[in-house]
């Protein structure tokens, strides 16, 4: 290989050749940047255009969705709840308008007062103290530290609740910025523990806190009470005030139907009253008692003892808010009677006159022993007088002149096991086992009002289907519901049908008619004027233990007993002593029975009480 040393020509041309590519390299390097910025320049814009195009045009609904609701706010318009009226518009339940008020602490430093010149004379928190203090009746220097707030600052503290509008329009003519309201519905009940056991109460529920019915009639009708909130949506601003020219959509609020109740409320508050004083008198455990208007089957008045406050409800035991009177069956005893009188009656077995040897203690066929409560002798008796005196022996010889099937078939029929359908929550059918299991002694007890049970309500359908001809109509508390145009749509009741005949409907009022006479067991029940077709109950209650230790009292009329008009019925749960129905329930009939006459305008019977003969002997004597 050649040495460039040796060869000078060969040295010259290398070196110009080498001259040449260091001027060749000085010369491209800045067209070489310039290429690369060019290319970072364009994948740069292209980018920024694929993003331009993702924000304007692919997600723009969803970016400007995002933006508005960092600059909006949407308040709750809430509904008003329906309103529970009485029969005559009295207002038993209603919903007011309340305010809760907070704090927006990033904006409360904004508040300035000044005086007629214009001179600052109060800023802040503790400036807005002074003013909110004695409207809310709270300390001032507490009420500023809440105001003002932490180091981390929130949009909203509560500073009162449960306050009224006029309280509210005091505090916002203020004008301190982030003061703000939190309108809300509060449900009151007027009439204290009147038809509190009726109208049940209300409670939040879900995760929205939405008020719904929990007991009684804002429970079973909470769908037609319940309204459709409304909403209003502003515009905020960076600190959170609203901005007085941003959009604003308000969507109004659909107020709940008004229930119109039968319920007579002065009626009710009556009975309520006669039946506390009588658990009261007789240190019984509870009581409960229903009024029915014959005919309609409207519910005049229903009640239990110790009624509750719906709006205070703490003060009353958990145990008395709902309605036993249509929750809790009990067996009736003898008034339990009158369903074997009316088929033996209406099947033609038997007469009103119709004659049996009536001891205190009688062996049937199958060798069941019945005894009647209280010792007498044997009478030659009709069955108006055994129906009178409520003797088990001889009610039972009356029933055993129909099959227990067919007994069976009438005590359905009067609605025993089977619910009324009365609007609330809770109720009990009663206690009735199908004939075909019932053995030697229960064929007998069933007749007298034993080993099945009904509730107070059904106790006083019973009697009412017999002041109605023998036809069962449907008893129900809801008369009508009303929406906010005024249009008034009358409750549907299920089809009536017939228990009894009319004749036999009649025989029964007239023997029944018996059981207020000085010597029959249901005198107590007497009311001045006019003729009460009735019937006393006392059955025997097994305690905690199973003994047969407790007594329910029950007494069941008709009034007036010529022209029936109201059914009312009577329960008294464990009273201490005896506890016949005749001493603790026929007192309270004829008390709120006394009043019912005046308050319904019913007439004073015009002619005497109805009374066939008792005894065998007095039909002779007529005959003579």
């Amino acid at each position: 290989m050649p040495n460039l040393r040796d060869n000078p020509k060969l040295r010259k041309a290398s070196q110009g050749l080498s001259n040449w590519r260091h001027s060749f390299t000085r010369q491209s390097m800045p067209v070489r940047r310039l290429r690369s910025l060019t290319v970072m320049f364009m994948v740069c814009a292209s980018l920024l255009t694929v993003r331009l195009v993702d924000v304007q045009v692919i997600r723009s609904a969803e970016l400007a969705e995002s933006a508005s609701s960092f600059r909006t706010r949407t308040y709750t318009l809430q509904a008003k709840r329906g309103d529970i009226v009485d029969s005559s518009g009295a207002v038993l339940a209603t919903s007011v308008e309340r305010y809760n008020v907070g704090v927006n602490q990033n904006l409360i430093s904004s508040y300035v007062v000044t005086d007629d010149d214009g001179k600052v004379t109060g800023t802040g928190a503790a400036a807005a103290a002074a003013a909110l203090a004695p409207l809310l009746e709270v300390d001032q220097a507490t009420l500023g530290g809440t105001l003002l707030g932490g180091q981390t600052k929130s949009t909203f503290v509560y500073i009162a609740k449960d306050i009224s509008p006029e309280l509210w329009r005091e505090i916002n003519a203020l004008g301190i910025p982030g003061i703000e309201p939190e309108q809300y519905m509060k449900r009151i009940y007027p009439n204290g523990t009147v038809a509190g056991n009726i109208l049940g109460y209300t409670g939040e529920t879900g995760d929205d806190d939405t008020v719904t019915g929990q007991a009684g009639v804002e429970k079973s009708e909470n769908s037609v009470l319940t309204g459709t909130d409304g909403s209003l949506t502003v515009q905020i601003a960076s600190g959170g005030a609203v901005l007085p020219n941003g959009e604003k959509t308000q969507v109004a609020a659909e107020d709940g139907d008004t229930v119109k109740l039968t319920i007579d409320r002065d009626l009710q508050n009556t009975l309520q009253e006669a039946v506390d004083s009588s658990v009261k008198e007789n240190d019984a455990e509870w009581g409960a008692a229903v009024i029915i208007e014959i005919g309609t089957g409207r519910v005049l008045a229903l009640v239990d003892s110790n009624s509750p406050d719906p709006s205070d409800l703490s003060a009353t035991d958990p145990d008395d808010w709902g309605s036993r009177a249509v929750s809790s069956p009990v067996e009736p005893g003898s008034t339990g009677k009158i369903i074997t009188f009316s088929a033996a009656v209406d099947q033609g077995t038997v007469t009103p006159l119709t004659v049996f040897q009536v001891p205190d203690s009688l062996t049937m066929p199958n060798g069941q022993t019945i005894h009647d409560n209280d010792s007498h002798g044997t009478s030659t008796m009709t069955v108006a007088g055994i129906l009178a005196k409520s003797y088990n022996t001889g009610l039972i010889q009356v029933g055993d002149t129909i099959s227990d099937e067919t007994r069976f078939n009438y005590m359905t029929s009067f609605g025993i096991g089977s619910k009324t359908g009365i609007e609330l929550p809770a109720e009990s059918a009663g206690i009735l086992s199908d004939y075909t299991t019932w053995d030697n002694r229960t064929r007998y007890t069933t007749m007298f009002g034993q080993g099945w049970a009904l509730t107070t309500l059904q106790l006083g359908q019973m009697a009412a289907t017999v002041g109605n001809g023998g036809v069962y109509v449907q008893p129900h508390l809801v008369d009508s519901t009303i929406d906010s145009s005024g249009t008034e749509t009358p409750t549907v009741l299920e089809e009536s049908h017939r228990v009894i005949s009319e004749d036999t409907s009649q025989t029964m009022i007239n023997m029944m008619q018996a059981v207020t006479d000085s010597q029959s067991t249901g005198w107590r029940a007497r009311v001045n004027g006019y003729n009460i077709a009735g019937k006393t109950g006392t059955a025997q209650v097994a305690d905690e233990n199973g003994n047969l230790t407790k007594r329910v009292g029950t007494f069941v009329g008709i009034v007036p007993a010529e022209d029936p008009q109201i059914a009312v019925a009577v329960v008294v749960y464990n009273a201490a002593g005896a506890g016949y129905g005749g001493d603790v329930a026929a007192p309270v009939f004829s008390d709120v029975t006394t009043f019912a006459v005046r308050q319904l305008g019913i007439s004073p019977s015009t002619q005497p009480l109805f009374k066939y003969p008792w005894y065998e002997s007095e039909i002779e004597s007529d005959d003579k």
